[in-house]
């Protein structure tokens, strides 16, 4: 056979074993799954490791805040004796959320579960305990979905080809095939053991890192288990939407309140202070700020992931579980005007969001619109009944396709008022309108 011939063949083979890899199929998670996961509405975050001690950032600190050397010792000290899953629970149950979302492993590589494939674990600190675990076994005693935070970079880890932050080029030593079967071998403890409703991926935007990876780690992690939900930063390109060539189930917004979507799920992750991991003395949010944001992110049809960061000791700062507690207390009020429901018809404003739930629109005031509040509705869509969620009646005329609420000169709730109309029919199939 002519050698040129042969070369060809095999240079076709090789482009087309490429194709196939670069055209993986994904087995998508079912959508009543996710449906499920978006009645919920709100989450909590947790970002906690080993530099809580020094009250930097976590990951991003490293070889900036906190030199690398002392950043990658502080493992050695880590002994926190105060630590209590069931207290950091109750004080997600107490605030009316419905998951926690723990950071197993964050950018400096630190596990906090006894892995099998690293010394660089809580198992390795003076502490000795699987806080993984513990927090695994709390979320089931109080009845809240579990969920896992896992980088898909790793700084400290020498397979991995990019060391620090701001490292533009690549570590010729490193072996990114060894790299991803150590990420593997430890997803696949994570799951087996632990069995998390959602894994939360992040790390996404370095080079060594492809799209053809990601695929091939969703893949994976739907053979151990097919009904795990999957974020959508382990292929590449943004987090905020949801592209045809997103890999993962749902999109997410980082620090910000995502804009209303009502084909794809989204959930937008935002801290109650500045910092994702603990800070002495950082800025808390207002009460205001926190519903409002709640609030807000339903309205536009999606979830709030909301990040505490626990103090190096294990414990959650007071004021902290005080504000989450005050949430509670709102949602314990007009729950039934977030969980379970879809955003709109109504475009989120600075003056209101609104959810729908059945024939209910729940009109969620941040502020006084005036004596009155005129919104249209579709051909056909009637007004019943109007007032307030405790049960006060609101005034009303309905000319057509608009709508005049009265509103009295103080809101019931200064925080955020909420006033429920029932509809003459189903208001889930309504287009998103924007208020006039």
């Amino acid at each position: 056979m002519n050698r040129s011939f042969v070369m060809f063949f095999f240079l076709c083979c090789s482009l087309f074993s490429e194709a196939q890899q670069k055209t993986v199929v994904l087995e998508k998670t079912d959508s009543k799954i996710l449906d499920g996961f978006m009645d919920k509405r709100f989450g909590m975050f947790i970002h906690w490791g080993p530099i809580s001690m020094r009250g930097t950032e976590i990951g991003w600190s490293r070889n900036h805040e906190v030199s690398q050397q002392d950043y990658d010792s502080l493992y050695k000290e880590f002994n926190p004796v105060l630590f209590n899953a069931d207290a950091w629970v109750k004080a997600a149950k107490d605030a009316g959320m419905k998951y926690i979302t723990f950071t197993s492993k964050h950018h400096d590589g630190f596990s906090m579960w006894p892995t099998a494939y690293s010394n660089y674990s809580i198992m390795h600190s003076q502490y000795k305990k699987d806080i993984v675990g513990e927090l695994a076994k709390a979320c089931k005693k109080y009845d809240i979905k579990f969920c896992l935070y896992y980088t898909v970079l790793d700084w400290y880890d020498l397979n991995y080809p990019i060391h620090n932050n701001g490292i533009k080029e690549p570590d010729p030593k490193a072996d990114m095939t060894r790299f991803i079967q150590y990420m593997k071998n430890q997803l696949k403890e994570l799951v087996t053991n632990y069995h998390p409703y959602m894994i939360w991926f992040d790390g996404n935007w370095e080079s060594p890192w492809t799209q053809e990876m990601g695929a091939d780690i969703y893949n994976y992690l739907k053979k151990l288990d097919k009904n795990v939900i999957i974020n959508n930063r382990l292929g590449k390109g943004t987090h905020k939407i949801m592209t045809p060539e997103t890999v993962g189930d749902y999109a997410t917004p980082e620090q910000e309140v995502g804009e209303i979507n009502m084909s794809n799920p989204w959930e937008s992750c935002i801290t109650i202070c500045h910092q994702w991991a603990w800070k002495p003395n950082d800025k808390m949010k207002t009460l205001k700020e926190c519903i409002q944001t709640l609030v807000g992110t339903a309205g536009g049809n999606g979830n709030l992931l909301f990040n505490v960061g626990p103090m190096p000791d294990g414990r959650m700062e007071d004021r902290q579980v005080k504000r989450l507690k005050e949430m509670g207390d709102w949602l314990k009020v007009n729950g039934e005007a977030i969980y379970g429901t879809k955003g709109g018809p109504y475009k989120p404003d600075s003056v209101l969001a609104a959810t729908r739930k059945g024939n209910k629109i729940y009109l969620h005031l941040f502020k006084k619109p005036g004596d009155q509040l005129v919104l249209p509705v579709p051909e056909g869509i009637k007004l019943l009944k109007a007032n307030f969620i405790n049960g006060v009646k609101v005034s009303f005329t309905q000319e057509g396709n608009s709508i005049k609420l009265s509103i009295p000169d103080s809101l019931p709730d200064s925080i955020c008022t909420v006033i429920v109309l029932q509809m003459n029919a189903d208001t889930i199939g309504i287009p998103i309108i924007a208020k006039q």
